[in-house]
């Protein structure tokens, strides 16, 4: 049995991870900030209380997980705020980076303790990190904030690759969730393709920029 943490699990992705990882048969812990009804149904495991961008409630993580082995970290935790240059609104972009480019980053620092050869660790960025592929500009706190996680995701491929641990940077495609307003593809095909992408992650492929579909992005 494998196991898996994810944050931000309450709902939209993180919800599907937990229900998919449930159903085949592993062992998903969820960390969030509050529960919801959906995912207290499932009788798995919930952290919940956790505010990634506060230092006490990392070092409660911490402290709550300490001795168990964690076999996949799936940093999945996000936020999305408008943020165009007609209404440069600079604190919405500081709240960007905390939540989606320093937040997983802190969370694998915490827990690097529960990590060992043959773990995987996962940054849930967007294809809006990238930034050959960005056409149409704005999105200024997001964008900026998703390149930055996907960096983190490539430096922590090589720091960790001598402590056999490999690191997937994945897009989940446009999904339907409240966080697009519920256009695209829907969560449960999103994240059956996250795992058949997780399940190749190894140390030769590791710090690879993916779709959810298999596609390589670039960066």
């Amino acid at each position: 049995m494998t196991t898996y943490l994810i944050t931000g699990a309450n709902r939209g992705i993180g919800y599907e991870y937990c229900r998919q990882l449930l159903n085949r048969g592993d062992l998903p812990i969820a960390v969030c900030r509050n529960s919801s009804p959906e995912l207290d149904a499932l009788g798995i495991r919930v952290v919940k209380g956790i505010d990634l961008t506060q230092d006490q409630d990392l070092a409660s993580l911490q402290s709550q997980l300490q001795g168990e082995k964690i076999d996949v970290l799936l940093n999945n935790a996000g936020i999305i705020e408008s943020v165009s240059l007609a209404s440069l609104d600079i604190e919405s972009i500081r709240r960007q980076f905390e939540v989606n480019a320093l937040s997983p980053l802190r969370v694998t620092h915490v827990l690097l303790g529960n990590l060992a050869s043959g773990s995987k660790v996962v940054m849930m960025t967007s294809r809006m990190g990238s930034i050959d592929d960005n056409t149409s500009g704005g999105s200024y706190g997001y964008r900026m904030s998703k390149v930055a996680l996907c960096m983190a995701g490539k430096s922590l491929a090589q720091d960790l690759r001598s402590r056999g641990i490999a690191v997937g940077i994945l897009h989940p495609g446009l999904v339907q969730t409240r966080m697009t307003g519920f256009s695209g593809i829907t969560p449960e095909t999103a994240v059956h393709g996250l795992l058949a992408r997780i399940d190749e992650l190894n140390l030769d492929n590791t710090g690879t920029f993916w779709h959810s579909n298999g596609e390589v992005l670039p960066w």
